[in-house]
């Protein structure tokens, strides 16, 4: 839609543009565009007719592929709707940004948990970087609960994509799983068939992590030092 490409180049910001592009390296058509000013548009296009924006929308700038992940997250509406939209726009995701925004913003894994469970199990095992970044990091947002915490442990001892975004993935749901249940994790960091960069960086983000204890903190540097069994 051309009223929106002209919208965000009016709001284009130069100095955050170079900013921004620091971050991520290799990504090419960054306007710079703030995050609030893109979900206050997304916002108000979620209202509208989102699926006929859906149709027409750009494809040629970071901006417009982050604007259109943003409406998916806000839309509401018919459950099939939205995961064929949201099945549509997973091969445009090409960084980890658009990737975690889109994610963290998806409301219907709020407004309907099971169903979007479901829908996500097959794209914790696609042949595609970020679309299994994706279903991890969804998981992470939306799934780290107790009792279901040994599913997403077999999930990502499962996982073996050789993509670094979707190791990262994994190593942060790792981190996070500990830092909210740390003695329910702690077994698994002990017996896991993750590999090894991946074991290593989810051990440095708990280290890293403000919400885990020093006490805790020492144990996992125990780890780091003598390896995982198992």
């Amino acid at each position: 839609m051309e009223e929106i490409r002209r919208q965000l180049e009016q709001l284009q910001d130069p100095a955050y543009r170079d900013f921004a592009q620091k971050l991520l390296p290799g990504v090419r058509g960054l306007l710079g565009v703030r995050l609030p000013e893109l979900r206050r548009i997304a916002r108000r296009l979620a209202k509208q007719d989102w699926q006929g924006y859906l149709q027409t929308a750009g494809k040629d700038t970071f901006e417009e592929i982050m604007l259109q992940g943003m409406v998916i997250g806000y839309s509401k509406g018919d459950p099939g709707d939205i995961f064929n939209a949201i099945r549509r726009f997973l091969p445009l995701i090409d960084n980890w940004s658009v990737c975690d925004s889109f994610c963290s913003g998806l409301k219907i894994a709020q407004i309907h948990p099971g169903e979007t469970w479901n829908f996500l199990q097959p794209y914790f095992f696609s042949g595609h970087e970020f679309t299994v970044r994706f279903a991890v990091v969804t998981a992470l947002f939306y799934y780290i609960e107790e009792d279901r915490l040994p599913v997403l442990f077999s999930l990502f001892d499962r996982i073996h994509h050789e993509g670094y975004y979707v190791k990262m993935a994994v190593a942060w749901a790792v981190s996070v799983c500990f830092a909210q249940f740390p003695d329910q994790t702690t077994p698994y960091l002990l017996h896991n068939t993750l590999d090894a960069q991946t074991y290593g960086k989810a051990l440095q983000k708990i280290i890293e992590s403000r919400r885990v204890s020093q006490q805790d903190k020492s144990m996992i540097r125990s780890l780091r030092r003598t390896g995982k069994n198992g």
